[in-house]
Parts: C-alpha cells; sequence; structure tokens
C-alpha cells in the first residue's frame, strides 16, 4: 500500500507488475534517489545491510538468514554484504517462484563483472531522481518519448504555467533527490547538496575504491562539473581538474560505478561520415554541478556557458528515466561531426531502425536556425527520422518544419 507521503514515480506499474512474473528484482540508481522507499512498498520484510546488526547474520550465513524472513524480502544497501548475492542466487535456483527478492544498491562495480551470480537471475531496473513530472504528481500519462515519436503537435502538450528562464535554472539546481525536492528549500537544500558531495569523495568512493584522495576526487568532480553535458577528451578533464590522466581514468569509473556520471556514447551509421566517437559526460543529476560549482540561479543566469550546461543536464535527467519504461524500446546517444561543423544534443534510437533527436537551447524565441541540424538529419536519413525538436525556455509549441518541432523544455512533463 502505498504510504501517505509516497510521491508516485513512473517506474510502479512496471516494477508492480516485473514483480508478479520475475523471482527477483534488483533496482539500482544514485545514492538517495528513492530506490528503498519505493521498493519497500512491495516487501513483506525489509533489511537495511548498512546496518551493521541487521547485516551481521547475513554475513554468518545469508542462506539461512534469507529462509528465516517472510517474502517478499527487501535486502537494502546489497553491496554492504556482498555474499547476499549468491545467497540470493542459490534460493532462485531451488525455487523461481516470483516475487521472492527485491534488492537495491548504489554501487555498479560488482555488476559489471562476468563472476556476478545474478546474471540470468536478478533482472535490473534502474531508478534515478525524481523528474519534474512525479515531482509535481503529475498523471504518468504517455512518456514524451513515445509522443514525440507520433510526430504530431497536437500530441505534445505545454503545461498551462510553463517556467521562464530563471525557473527553469531553479528546478535544475533544485535537482532531482526526494530531500531536495520535497522537504529542503533555501540554504538547507545546498547544506543538503554540499553534504552529499561530501559524502561522495569520502565515505562512497572509499567504499568502492578504497585509497582515494578526497581533495583530488573533489576535484575531479568540479571538473566535471565544468564539462558536463560536453563531448571532451580526457587531456581536457586533466587540465581543469590538475589532476594526471591515469588518475582521471580510474576517478571516471570510480564515478560511474557510483551512478554519478553517465556517458552518452555517440551515435553512428553508414549514411553519415566523419563523425565523432567520444562520449558525452554527464552528471547525472544537474543539482550536482550547482554544488560542485557552489552556483547560484542568478550566477548561472549571468554565465553563457554554464547555463547551457545546467539546462542541457536538467533535460537529460527529465529523459534517462523514460529509456527503461517506453514500449519503443529506446537508446540515447549524441551526434557530432569531427569538423564540428553538424551536432545533435541527443539522438533517440528506436526499435525498427528510426531516431528521433532533440536540440536544446536557451533561447525563449527559437528560429529556423537553431533547427537547421534537426533539418539536415532528416534529409539524410530520410525515412528513419521520425521526428526532431528544439526545446528551447519559452511559453510556446510550433512546428519548424516538416516532422522538426519547437517545444518548450516543459513539453516534457505537459
Amino acid at each position: 500500500m502505498d504510504g501517505a507521503g509516497y510521491v508516485p514515480r513512473m517506474v510502479d506499474s512496471l516494477l508492480s507488475e516485473l514483480v508478479t512474473q520475475l523471482p527477483a528484482l534488483l533496482m539500482v540508481g544514485p545514492r538517495a534517489t528513492g530506490k528503498t522507499t519505493t521498493a519497500r512498498r512491495l516487501a513483506r520484510s525489509t533489511v537495511r545491510l548498512d546496518r551493521p546488526v541487521e547485516a551481521a547474520a547475513f554475513r554468518a550465513d545469508p542462506d539461512t538468514a534469507l529462509r528465516a524472513l517472510p517474502e517478499p524480502v527487501l535486502l537494502d544497501e546489497w553491496q554492504e554484504v556482498p555474499d547476499v548475492l549468491g545467497a540470493v542466487k542459490r534460493a532462485v535456483d531451488d525455487d523461481p517462484r516470483p516475487g521472492r527478492f527485491l534488492l537495491t544498491g548504489s554501487v555498479m562495480a560488482d555488476l559489471e563483472t562476468r563472476t556476478w551470480p545474478g546474471t540470468g537471475r536478478v533482472v535490473r531496473l534502474p531508478l534515478y531522481g525524481l523528474t519534474v513530472r512525479e515531482a509535481d504528481r503529475r498523471s504518468p500519462g504517455t512518456l514524451f518519448i513515445d509522443r514525440l515519436a507520433t510526430a504530431e503537435l497536437d500530441a505534445l502538450t505545454v503545461p498551462a504555467d510553463p517556467p521562464d528562464l530563471l525557473g527553469y535554472i531553479e528546478l535544475a539546481l533544485r535537482g532531482g533527490f526526494p530531500d531536495t525536492v520535497l522537504r529542503l528549500s533555501g540554504l538547507a537544500r545546498r547544506a543538503w547538496l554540499a553534504g552529499y558531495l561530501d559524502q561522495l569523495v569520502t565515505r562512497d568512493a572509499q567504499h568502492v575504491e578504497s585509497r582515494r584522495d578526497p581533495d583530488r576526487l573533489r576535484r575531479y568532480v568540479e571538473a566535471l562539473a565544468l564539462t558536463t553535458a560536453a563531448v571532451t577528451t580526457d587531456e581536457t578533464i586533466v587540465r581543469a581538474a590538475n589532476l594526471d590522466r591515469r588518475t582521471v581514468v580510474a576517478y571516471e569509473r570510480l564515478m560511474t560505478n557510483l551512478f554519478v556520471l553517465d556517458q552518452i556514447p555517440a551515435w553512428s551509421t553508414q549514411r553519415l561520415q566523419r563523425l565523432v566517437k567520444r562520449p558525452k559526460r554527464y552528471l547525472v543529476d544537474s543539482s550536482l554541478l550547482g554544488a560542485a560549482l557552489r552556483a547560484t540561479p542568478r550566477a548561472v543566469l549571468r554565465d553563457g556557458h554554464l547555463l547551457g550546461r545546467v539546462i542541457d543536464t536538467f533535460v537529460v535527467a527529465q529523459i534517462r528515466p523514460e529509456l527503461a519504461l517506453s514500449p519503443l524500446e529506446p537508446r540515447l546517444y549524441h551526434l557530432r561531426q569531427e569538423d564540428g561543423r553538424r551536432e545533435i544534443d541527443l539522438l533517440i534510437e528506436l526499435g525498427g531502425d528510426q531516431v528521433v533527436a532533440l536540440e536544446i537551447k536557451a533561447t525563449a524565441a527559437p528560429t529556423t536556425s537553431d533547427a537547421r541540424h534537426l533539418v539536415w538529419l532528416r534529409d539524410q536519413l530520410e525515412e528513419r527520422f521520425v521526428a526532431g525538436a528544439v526545446l528551447h525556455t519559452g511559453p510556446r509549441a510550433f512546428r519548424i518544419d516538416d516532422r522538426v518541432f519547437a517545444l518548450p523544455i516543459s513539453t516534457l512533463w505537459g
């Protein structure tokens, strides 16, 4: 049952459906994004493995400890007692009934190894911070990606009260962590985010890879904040953080394993030549950009370079949760030619070899010039190009060209 204060998540219906058919589910994502709260609604037993008293039995004999609990069992912060994964595997092998185990965690490292015991037995489901749609308790409705794929302007509804540019910046720096969205504001919110970063570069990082220097890691996170939403080389980060390349590569792996850094790969096709192959790096939540750089909304408004990074990172944070939910099975990419002449901020590849594409602009009055790369891509891909949109900070939605629209960013949660 929903608690009185529970904020419905877009993933809820899918999670409920999967529990009725699969024996074990693992919810992964950044720390403090609501994984435990969401999963606990479906569990009869909850074990907090980050609490030494509760973890003791699972360290001693995880198989026996599991058998003693009413199912479904929620094992929160599984990475604190990694042997629990082996116990879940053995339990599922012996009895593959659906709805037996829910696991939550904020570390990716062990999930990427070939020896991970959950392969083929534990299905992963990502959960990120609250989107604006969720925070405002708007009806889930149809996902933005699915609406855009209709290529119909009438399907792309704009809310009655769209933000202005400053409003979008404030939403971005608020971010998606439930505490910062639902409980805190002003100085308390900034203090919470500063504390989040402190724990990230000290306790969380040490848990995954020991002997990491918190001061050097903090410089790396600040460099990420300065370059989020950009196609950058390792050398750019090396200079920005004043670190050697080997350290930067190690920190990149670490932040990816902690679900703080997301890399969107470059798209490739035989129809287009000389495309950049480097990924775009994104901080997974736009509030971390503001916290790392101690940036206020007014400061972002005065810095055109930073403004673009903030808006771009915010938009991707609204779209990322849809990837696991859309029946179109979307995959997220970016596109950029080596000479920089053509660039698409986000290219979403759909099933059936079709694509939709997005440009993100911090302008209230987009023009045909803002859509020129989308029109070029449409002409290159012909029938593979379903629709494109310039997401902007103004209030109006309108058609720019055939299958190319100008849409307020708020259309994402319309």
